[in-house]
């Protein structure tokens, strides 16, 4: 099996276009992005790189659950455990964000939740680095990996950028709650780092249900 993807270079991983060289990018401006936050002083410019953190973390995990652990789960042996693993620590992330999004700058216990969070990144970008992604390298061919990071890149873009306890870990529930929630959250980045007010939340939220519904009700008859 072919050792980590982290000192791999690009020819190897199969091209820049290639999945592993578009997951790795992401992995190092998360890692860019932490490292930010955690030079700046409380203020605008720290606020506004957690976000860009979550935004990223939460559209590429999205992509990730929606395109790349299926393939992981087809091709590679074991590959059951190896992306419930990391679903599970999606799962984590997606907890504790949810969390720091209900409490104030400054807040002791927002900050250490925001340092779980890092943490728990870090580790996942290990765990995907060091363990799943080569042994997708190992079954899949350059061409391959290519056509699966071009369709990764287009989930990537319309992805929900929030935590969204609704929305499943996996296709197809994921896929479908993902375009009202990606709706809800890119009006939602839209308004800057300001929150909006309680009329425009109430509204996006009545909005949002009204499509997680539908969304909900096409999984349904889907299953029949």
């Amino acid at each position: 099996m072919p050792g980590t993807i982290e000192q791999q270079t690009v020819e190897q991983l199969g091209g820049p276009s290639s999945v592993l060289a578009r997951q790795r990018r992401d992995h190092a401006e998360m890692d860019r992005l932490m490292e930010r936050y955690r030079a700046l002083a409380d203020g605008e410019d720290r606020e506004r790189t957690l976000k860009e953190v979550v935004q990223l973390v939460f559209s590429h995990a999205f992509a990730e659950e929606t395109v790349l652990w299926p393939a992981v789960r087809r091709s590679v042996t074991h590959g059951e455990e190896l992306t419930s693993r990391v679903e599970e620590e999606h799962q984590q992330i997606n907890d504790l964000v949810a969390g720091i999004e209900r409490l104030d700058p400054g807040d002791p216990e927002r900050e250490e939740k925001v340092e779980r969070v890092f943490a728990l990144i870090r580790q996942d970008i290990r765990d995907e680095e060091d363990l799943v992604l080569p042994r997708l390298q190992e079954a899949l061919d350059d061409a391959r990996l290519r056509r699966l990071g071009a369709a990764w890149e287009t989930v990537r873009r319309t992805a929900p950028t929030h935590p969204h306890p609704v929305v499943p870990r996996r296709p197809p529930g994921n896929a479908l709650l993902g375009v009202p929630l990606s709706l809800y959250d890119r009006i939602r980045d839209g308004l800057g780092p300001v929150l909006p007010s309680v009329v425009v939340r109430r509204v996006l939220t009545g909005l949002t249900g009204l499509l997680v519904s539908a969304a909900v009700a096409a999984i349904v008859r889907k299953r029949r």
